[in-house]
C-alpha cells in the first residue's frame, strides 16, 4: 500500500524520535479493518520506537485507531485509512506525539492551552479534499498541547450512515462535543476566530512578550505576501507576516501550468515551496491570526484577533480574495449542506445526483468538467448570454453528455427541504419566466471578492472593495503598500501577485529610507 520511496523517507523523518508512539486499533470485524491493520504495520515497520496494538480501547469503530504515548491516548484519533491528502495528517501527528516540536505561534499556542473545558472535536474529511488536512493537523495540534481536547478525524467515506445522519454534504465538517461548530469552506483561522468567541478568557488570559516595533508588517500569506516577506527580510529589514493561512488561495489551486520556468506544479506543493523558501529568512509569521483593524500614524497599530497590538512603520496589505457568494436566499443557510464551492472537495458527496455549477467563466466551466466525472449530471447556469470560459474549455464542455448550459439566466433562490438542497430557482432574463430546476447541490463559481473589509476607512478602496494603488503599490495613506488580487492591478495571476509582492517591498523599504533622512 505504501511505496518503498515514501517507507525510506518516513525512516529519516522518524530517526530523532524522542518518545516511544503505539497506534492502538481497535478490535472488531469491518471489511476495510485488514487493510487498515496493514497500513498500519508498514508505518510502525519505519522505526523501533513505533508500534501498533490492537485490543479494545473503546474507540468507535473496528476501523479507529488511537495514538499513545506513555500508556495514555494523546487525544489525536483516527476514524478511517487516513491516505491520500490526510496521509501527511497522521505522519504529522506521529513525529509531534514522539517530542517533535509543534510550530504553533506562541500566543496561539497559549490561547489553546488555557482552555479549561474538555472538547471533543470530530472532524468529517473525504480524502480527496486539500483543505481537510489543514483543519485536522491543526486540531491534531491543539490536541496534543492540551489533554482537555480531543480530536478525531473521520473519513466520511467510510462512514456514510453517519453521515447520512448528520446530513453532512460538504468537508470539512467540525462537531465539537456532539454539536456542529463550523462546516464548507473553512479554515483554521475561522475556528480559532469561533473558540474565541465561544471562550473569550482564553485571549484576556494569554501574556505575550510584545514585538518590538517592526519595519515591514505584511497581512496576507499567499504569493504576493510571500513575495513581500521575502524581500523586506533580504533588506535587512524587521518583518512580520500575519496570515490566514500560509498559501491562501493558492493552496486550493490543483493545477498550474502557466507560473513561467516551472511547466507544471500544484498548489499544495507550490505553497510547500513557497513557505520553504520564506523559512530561509528571519521573518516572523503569525499564521491563523487576523488583522482586525489598522490605526494609521507614521508608526501604525495593528489589532490582532488574538489580542496582541503589532507597531510597525509599514504595512503591506496582501490578503487575496475569496469566493464571490451569490447573495441570495438559501445561499449562507445551506453552506455545507447542498451549497459548496470546491467541486474537488465536496464533489464526492454528490455522487450519482444532480447539482449546478453557477457561473460560466473558466472556473465554473472547469468545475463543471470536474464534477461531471462523479455526478449524474450537472447544469451550469450563466448569467450573461454567452459563456465566459476560453473556447477549449467551452468545447469539452459542450461535448459531453453529462452537462447541460443555460445561459441568460439569473439565479433567484436556493431551496431546501429538511436541511437539504432539492432546487435551484432563476430567472430566464429573455423571457421574464421565473423557473425551478430540481438538483442536489449548488457548486457557486462566480468569480472572487477582495478581502479588505477590515481596511473600511482606513483607505481608498473601489466600489468592489479593491484597495487603490499606484504604479509603486502606494496606497493614499503614506506607509501602508497593497499588492496582489486585493489590489486594483489588472489580472490576478500568481506570477503578477508575486511581482506584485516583490515591488510592495521595494516601495516599502524606500519609504522607510526616506523617513530615517
Amino acid at each position: 500500500m505504501i511505496s518503498n520511496d515514501i517507507l525510506t523517507a518516513l525512516k529519516s523523518y522518524t530517526q530523532n524520535m524522542a518518545n516511544n508512539v503505539t497506534l492502538v486499533l481497535q478490535t472488531g470485524e469491518h471489511e476495510k479493518r485488514q487493510e487498515l491493520s496493514d497500513f498500519l504495520t508498514q508505518i510502525s515497520s519505519v522505526s523501533d520506537q513505533l508500534s501498533i496494538e490492537e485490543r479494545d480501547a473503546g474507540l468507535r469503530s473496528p476501523i479507529t485507531f488511537a495514538l499513545e504515548v506513555g500508556g495514555q491516548q494523546n487525544g489525536v484519533v483516527f476514524s478511517g485509512i487516513p491516505s491520500g491528502h490526510e496521509f501527511n495528517s497522521l505522519i504529522l501527528a506521529i513525529l509531534h506525539s514522539s517530542g517533535t516540536e509543534i510550530k504553533l505561534d506562541p500566543v496561539l499556542k497559549a490561547m489553546v492551552e488555557n482552555i479549561k473545558e474538555t472538547l471533543h472535536f470530530e472532524v468529517f474529511v473525504s480524502l480527496s479534499c486539500h483543505n481537510c488536512p489543514d483543519v485536522v493537523q491543526s486540531l491534531n495540534q491543539f490536541a496534543l498541547s492540551n489533554q482537555n481536547i480531543q480530536t478525531e478525524m473521520i473519513d466520511g467515506g467510510l462512514f456514510q450512515d453517519l453521515v447520512e445522519q448528520r446530513n453532512i454534504q460538504g468537508v470539512p465538517s467540525v462537531y465539537l462535543n456532539g454539536e456542529l461548530f463550523a462546516n464548507g469552506k473553512i479554515d483554521t483561522a475561522q475556528l480559532v476566530d469561533k473558540l474565541i468567541q465561544k471562550y473569550p478568557y482564553i485571549v484576556e488570559a494569554t501574556k505575550a512578550d510584545k514585538l518590538p516595533t517592526q519595519d515591514v508588517t505584511v497581512i496576507g500569506g499567499g504569493p504576493a505576501g510571500i513575495a513581500a516577506a521575502i524581500y523586506s527580510a533580504r533588506k535587512g529589514l524587521k518583518v512580520t507576516m500575519i496570515a490566514d493561512r500560509i498559501g491562501g488561495q493558492v493552496k486550493d489551486t490543483v493545477g498550474i501550468e502557466n507560473l513561467i520556468s516551472v511547466p507544471k506544479t500544484t498548489g499544495s506543493e507550490l505553497t510547500g515551496n513557497m513557505q520553504a523558501h520564506l523559512n530561509d529568512y528571519e521573518v516572523t509569521i503569525k499564521e491563523f491570526i487576523r488583522v482586525d483593524k489598522i490605526e494609521e500614524g507614521k508608526i501604525k497599530q495593528l489589532y490582532l484577533s488574538s489580542g496582541e497590538v503589532i507597531e510597525t512603520k509599514t504595512v503591506i496589505v496582501a490578503t487575496g480574495a475569496k469566493w464571490r457568494e451569490l447573495g441570495v436566499p438559501g445561499e449562507k443557510e445551506n453552506i455545507g449542506s447542498g451549497v459548496a464551492y470546491c467541486p474537488h472537495c465536496d464533489g464526492p458527496f454528490f455522487k450519482g445526483k444532480e447539482v449546478a455549477v453557477v457561473g460560466g467563466g473558466n472556473s465554473g466551466i472547469e468545475a463543471a468538467l470536474d464534477l461531471a466525472g462523479m455526478v449524474n449530471h450537472v447544469t451550469v447556469f450563466e448569467f450573461l448570454a454567452e459563456l465566459k470560459a476560453d473556447k477549449v474549455l467551452v468545447d469539452k464542455a459542450e461535448a459531453n453528455d453529462k452537462i447541460t448550459i443555460i445561459k441568460n439566466a439569473a439565479t433567484k433562490q436556493v431551496i431546501a427541504d429538511n436541511g437539504k438542497v432539492v432546487a435551484l430557482e432563476y430567472q430566464d432574463r429573455e423571457s421574464g419566466e421565473i423557473k425551478r430546476q430540481a438538483l442536489s447541490g449548488v457548486f457557486v463559481q462566480i468569480g472572487l471578492v477582495p478581502n479588505s473589509q477590515f481596511l473600511e476607512g482606513v483607505v481608498e478602496r473601489t466600489q468592489h472593495g479593491e484597495v487603490i494603488i499606484d504604479e509603486r503599490c502606494q496606497t493614499n495613506v503614506p506607509g501602508i503598500f497593497a499588492a496582489g488580487d486585493v489590489s486594483t492591478v489588472p489580472y490576478k495571476q500568481i506570477v503578477i501577485a508575486m511581482g506584485e509582492g516583490a515591488k510592495a517591498s521595494l516601495s516599502a523599504f524606500d519609504y522607510i529610507i526616506r523617513e530615517a533622512e
